[in-house]
């Protein structure tokens, strides 16, 4: 079998990432990105068989940059492009699942703008670039909220006045449900479990992170809300802080908004505890050192996703098992140990040995004799967005050149 390929989108507001994947193949033919788009200093760099290749596009927006990236994806997509599919970060209440975008899916995703008013605008940049070369291929729009829709009212509602939800949608919508789904339906399968009958702890750890308790292949809690800025500790979003921090800080400090909002996404999280960076290989160095500022970093950022997966154990109703993924998850045995050591009362312990040695896309159990499982699982959310494509698109299509 040849397989099928499509071709996936992320649209970020000066960017856009992209990979050719074909659904018989374990890694993407050729993937890339261009960035600094709209700038002199624009620039796409890909990798595919022969290697990392990069050229420069002074000036070119989104619609241009497909355009330069278009004939790469058309040579290593020998049989032909079969779909696009295009990662969305907001579908809001109207998106339970993927679909195929036409005029009134695009509608709605504008509609979601006050929801996510740096991401969305961005994600249809690429949508809009990409109906414009592809004008013949069906398009896909799969959505980082689409996973968490499943949420009980108890877990997504806010106590706060019924008005500001029933009239402007201000609730829990959670977010990197594409990898919590697809690490989820991997730990089942590796486990020789049913997912559908299974129960899972998720710790997705990059630059963002956020947690998830899954049930029968359903989200039934989260840890991020309205925005990606609540939950956990991460690279430089504080996580929850209290809520009154805001008005506190225009008090006493005369801040803004704005200037509480920027520097609670950007200048907080490991970056700000430490002093020093947004990168856990930085901190983890620097620690070793005795760089203060990394070790509590360090600290901070465990004991804080440990609460987390605590708190979201009380949506489950048994234990198959506690999931790692994204950079920090599947590449750093000491954040796991540390993690894990805050969770005793549900009884994990992790096996020295295994932790040590799932790194740089090793996935494996990493938990000691007697404990539930405890794994690492590569995410593959480009991997997903193609699956999801591919499932909405008619098998027996043509493929388009």
């Amino acid at each position: 079998m040849t397989g099928k390929n499509i071709l996936v989108i992320n649209g970020g507001s000066s960017s856009l990432k992209f990979a050719l994947i074909n659904d018989q193949e374990s890694a993407p033919r050729i993937s890339g990105l261009a960035e600094r788009l709209g700038s002199l200093e624009a620039q796409l760099g890909w990798k595919d068989a022969a290697g990392k290749h990069s050229k420069s596009i002074a000036k070119a927006g989104h619609r241009e940059a497909l355009n330069e990236l278009l004939p790469l994806v058309q040579a290593a997509a020998v049989e032909g492009l079969h779909g696009v599919g295009h990662r969305v970060v907001h579908g809001g209440e109207a998106f339970t699942g993927s679909c195929l975008i036409d005029s009134s899916v695009i509608d709605a995703i504008r509609d979601t703008i006050p929801l996510a008013p740096l991401h969305n605008p961005a994600n249809l940049m690429g949508i809009e670039a990409a109906l414009a070369v592809f004008p013949d291929l069906p398009q896909v729009a799969v959505f980082d909220t689409a996973f968490h829709q499943s949420l009980p009212d108890y877990a997504y509602r806010y106590a706060i006045p019924a008005a500001l939800y029933e009239q402007h949608a201000v609730r829990r919508y959670g977010f990197h449900g594409t990898s919590h789904r697809f690490v989820s339906a991997e730990a089942a399968k590796q486990c020789q479990l049913d997912y559908h009958s299974s129960a899972w702890l998720t710790a997705h750890l990059g630059n963002g992170c956020s947690t998830c308790a899954i049930v029968d292949g359903q989200s039934r809690d989260t840890s991020m809300g309205l925005t990606p800025l609540e939950g956990v500790v991460m690279g430089t979003r504080s996580g929850d802080v209290d809520p009154n921090l805001h008005a506190h800080l225009a008090n006493v400090m005369g801040w803004s908004l704005t200037e509480v909002t920027r520097v609670l996404n950007n200048e907080s999280g490991l970056k700000g505890l430490s002093g020093l960076s947004n990168d856990m290989r930085t901190l983890e160095e620097a620690a070793g050192n005795d760089h203060a500022g990394a070790q509590l970093a360090i600290e901070v950022f465990c004991y804080r996703l440990a609460k987390s997966l605590a708190s979201m154990a009380c949506a489950l109703p048994k234990l198959d098992g506690l999931i790692f993924t994204g950079g920090i998850g599947e590449n750093s045995p000491l954040i796991r140990d540390k993690t894990v050591q805050h969770l005793r009362l549900l009884g994990l312990q992790l096996d020295e040995a295994n932790n040590l040695r799932c790194l740089r896309g090793v996935a494996g159990e990493i938990q000691a004799a007697g404990s539930p499982r405890v794994l690492v699982v590569p995410t593959n959310e480009e991997l997903q967005i193609a699956l999801d494509t591919l499932s909405l698109i008619a098998p027996e299509g043509a493929a388009h050149a």
